[in-house]
């Protein structure tokens, strides 16, 4: 249900924020603020803050912001709901009263969250009484503990055509909640009902609750038509929203910062056996965006595990085209492919845990398994070939939603066909100098052909046609050793000389990437400085740094006294362009620092077309080259809006 604002605020209003964070983080008071180790990156140096009197906290090292709620919801996995419950039940708060219709919806949802326990009784029951004896020899065929069964809630579903009907209905339960619960196959159409689930092990399906709400069964005659049988969807139950021990992992993995997806009931259960408690899988279908969304409240990177035979291969490549349109930024997911094709039980039976263990650290990251997708289902000879393969991976990659997540894997892709187009042409100029050299003996062409052995007496280097007279004098590349750092130290200076830009400009600044190291200390003394609420002023910005042990940056960015304060705002106006204002300015240094970048980038592919000469080299100097001259076309104009 939604929650009127002003209940929102009064639980807000009633918990500090540094009392619900200081459980999981031991926080330090710092002037008006709370500071401590990062809860979602592990980290020596706190660039954690807690601010209570604007209810807030904010994670340097990780990016994380938000409040009491989301807090919640990001280290316990708690929907925005759940996180409502228990924070207005500690803050002695009263949430309003349901509608009469979202009681009488609410009245049917504990009626069959009873109708399930009820259920998850009597299949435990009849799993111990004599009916559930193949049952047990199969569960002891598995390899499972009496503490797995009993933490799992295993049972046996008898081969009684109405077994579980009759105790139901003996317990009160009536046609329309049996129909409704999905336990019974009841309908105008049929003369007599039954249960769903007939001679089956019996696995609870639960919530993040840990209630029951739907089961999982396992047949144990072989010529059923189905081997495992879910419940249908009802009110409690829609498959592609839940996972498999999702309450039973939750704990772990936010104490591990992992979880791990497997294809079934059986594989779960055994991790955990094997003491691996954070697993959790689909039921019956691929993974879903819901579960995708779920399995990311638990951990940034969640594990997908598959068999490695080719059906595991299908089933992770279906995986990499549901998260592909779902990545963020520090949101992805890993690959696990298991050797020899086995399943996680199985390796755990035959190798031990520690085999899964070493399948785990050796994950594959997204992009590797995209690319190795793309890249095994052609040989990608001909330039023809090659364009098709750009295309297909450049359609694959514009579907993700965030934009700069896109960008980052855009210049990923580039690199990687660059380094894949030069190893091509290398290899075929190895050919070609086995060719030669076999057909001229043990002679070996002079260096005024443009070939040259390399030492050691094997390969050849690639022919190298000098480069244009122009593109070697572009402005683009000339001056290769500008100074990154000078211009990091100018853009600090801008803002101490405007230090409410550090409040204005905070997720541009954040994201800079500043190469001197020096700089780079600075600007987060900056902005650690700005979210304390401390005043926004140049003299105490400046007393800031000195009290930080950060002279040398004041003496190296020229503002020591009053004086030399003036003289870099008279700098920095005649500079400006009319009217710019001072995060105009530095927006334009950062807009200066990444052409800087670039150049350095494209002075890197001049240097590897003059020594390898093919196409590929070329083609991206001539990119680069373009999208430079239209960032220092933009850069020239005021006008341009800049893009962070």
């Amino acid at each position: 249900m939604k929650y009127p604002p002003h209940i929102l605020d009064e639980i807000r209003a009633r918990l500090p924020v540094s009392a619900v964070v200081g459980r999981k983080v031991g926080l330090k008071k710092k002037g008006r603020e709370f500071a401590g180790l990062s809860p979602f990156k592990t980290e020596k140096t706190p660039s954690f803050f807690v601010n209570d009197q604007k209810g807030f906290y904010h994670c340097f090292a990780s990016g994380e912001h938000g409040d009491i709620f989301s807090f919640l919801m990001e280290t316990e996995g708690l929907t925005f709901p759940e996180a409502v419950e228990r924070l207005a039940s500690e803050a002695g708060v009263s949430l309003p009263k349901p509608t009469a219709e979202e009681y009488r919806r609410e009245e049917q949802r504990l009626r069959l969250h009873e109708i399930q326990e009820a259920a998850a009784k009597i299949f435990e029951a009849d799993l111990r009484a004599p009916v559930g004896a193949e049952a047990r020899a199969y569960l002891t065929r598995r390899g499972l503990s009496e503490e797995t069964i009993r933490t799992f809630r295993i049972g046996f579903a008898s081969p009684d055509r109405t077994g579980l009907l009759k105790k139901l209905k003996a317990a009160g339960f009536s046609d329309a909640e049996l129909e409704a619960s999905g336990l019974i196959v009841m309908g105008p159409d049929i003369r007599t009902p039954y249960d769903r689930f007939r001679n089956r092990v019996m696995f609870p399906i639960q919530d993040l609750k840990s209630r029951v709400i739907a089961f999982g069964g396992r047949a144990l005659e072989a010529d059923q038509p189905a081997k495992y049988l879910n419940s249908p969807e009802t009110p409690l139950f829609h498959k592609g929203h839940v996972l498999f021990n999702a309450a039973g992992a939750r704990q772990t993995a936010f104490d591990t910062g992992e979880i791990v997806i497997v294809e079934g009931y059986m594989d779960v259960i055994a991790l955990a056996q094997a003491g691996y408690r954070n697993a959790v899988a689909p039921l019956g279908t691929a993974l879903t965006p819901d579960q995708l969304k779920l399995l990311w409240r638990f951990s940034n990177e969640p594990l997908l595990c598959f068999d490695g035979d080719s059906a595991g291969r299908k089933a992770a490549h279906r995986a990499l085209d549901t998260a592909l349109p779902l990545l963020g930024p520090g949101r992805s997911v890993k690959f696990v492919f298991l050797p020899d094709g086995l399943d996680p039980d199985d390796l755990i039976r035959e190798r031990g845990a520690d085999a899964l263990g070493k399948a785990f650290a050796a994950s594959d990251p997204f992009l590797d398994v995209l690319w190795a997708r793309a890249w095994g289902n052609g040989e990608w000879n001909t330039p023809e070939q090659r364009a098709l393969l750009e295309r297909q991976l450049s359609e694959q990659v514009g579907k993700i939603e965030d934009g700069g997540v896109r960008t980052h894997y855009q210049s990923a892709i580039r690199d990687r066909f660059y380094h894949a187009w030069r190893a091509k042409n290398q290899e075929r100029a190895r050919a070609q100098w086995v060719s030669d050299r076999s057909q001229a003996g043990s002679g070996s062409r002079g260096t005024g052909g443009g070939w040259s052995r390399q030492s050691g007496g094997s390969g050849k280097s690639a022919p190298k046609p000098a480069p244009s007279a122009a593109l070697r004098s572009s402005a683009l590349v000339s001056n290769e050793a500008a100074a990154d750092a000078d211009l990091e130290f100018a853009i600090l200076r801008a803002l101490v000389m405007h230090p409410e830009l550090l409040d204005e400009m905070d997720e541009v600044l954040v994201a800079l990437d500043f190469r001197a190291s020096f700089a780079a200390q600075g600007l987060q003394t900056l902005l650690e400085y700005a979210i304390e609420e401390n005043p926004l002023d140049t003299r105490h910005v400046r007393s800031h740094l000195h009290t930080a042990g950060m002279a040398t940056l004041i003496e190296r960015i020229g503002l020591q006294s009053k004086d030399q304060d003036d003289a870099h705002v008279g700098e920095l106006s005649s500079n400006a362009g009319p009217g710019e204002s001072g995060s105009a300015i530095v927006r334009r240094l950062i807009d200066r620092h990444r052409i800087g970048g670039l150049k350095k980038e494209l002075q890197l592919a001049l240097e590897d077309f003059e020594a390898t000469g093919c196409d590929e080299s070329l083609a991206q100097v001539i990119e680069l080259k373009s999208v430079l001259s239209a960032m220092e076309t933009a850069e020239a104009s005021p006008d341009d809006a800049f893009t962070p």
